[in-house]
């Protein structure tokens, strides 16, 4: 057999993946404040993103409009964050592999991008279809 075959029997875990339960719920929300962290101290678009959508969320609460309202405006806001934690962690894996300059490694790192992007615009959107006509 080939050495990329392998059986079910012969895949290898990650020791990550050992935890269940509690055990593996609290060890998951420590990991989860360490990409926080890490964002927040290395990710300058993380931390100009996050500067546009605390006050956004204020924002959004404050405003006359439904409920449901209120939510996808702040749901729009977390979606750029998430992606923007995703693309992080994308390039972090590019350069964790190789920092030499290669077509593969911009492709992906420019993937990213867009995808951050697109999500960008759609918070543009949502919001200007919100608040445009408590303004008109």
């Amino acid at each position: 057999m080939a050495d990329h075959q392998q059986t079910e029997s012969q895949q290898v875990h990650s020791e990550f993946k050992s935890k269940s339960g509690l055990k593996r719920i609290f060890s998951a929300f420590f990991y989860s404040m360490d990409g926080f962290r890490a964002a927040w101290k290395y990710e300058h678009a993380f931390r100009q993103e996050l500067m546009v959508a605390v006050p956004g969320v204020v924002v959004a609460l404050l405003l006359p409009v439904s409920v449901l309202e209120k939510l996808l405006l702040i749901g729009v806001l977390v979606l750029v964050l998430v992606i923007e934690l995703l693309n992080s962690a994308i390039e972090a894996v590019v350069d964790r592999v190789s920092l030499d300059r290669n077509p593969l490694s911009k492709n992906a790192k420019d993937l990213g991008s867009a995808a951050v992007m697109l999500a960008f615009a759609f918070a543009l959107a949502t919001w200007g279809v919100i608040l445009l006509p408590l303004l008109f």
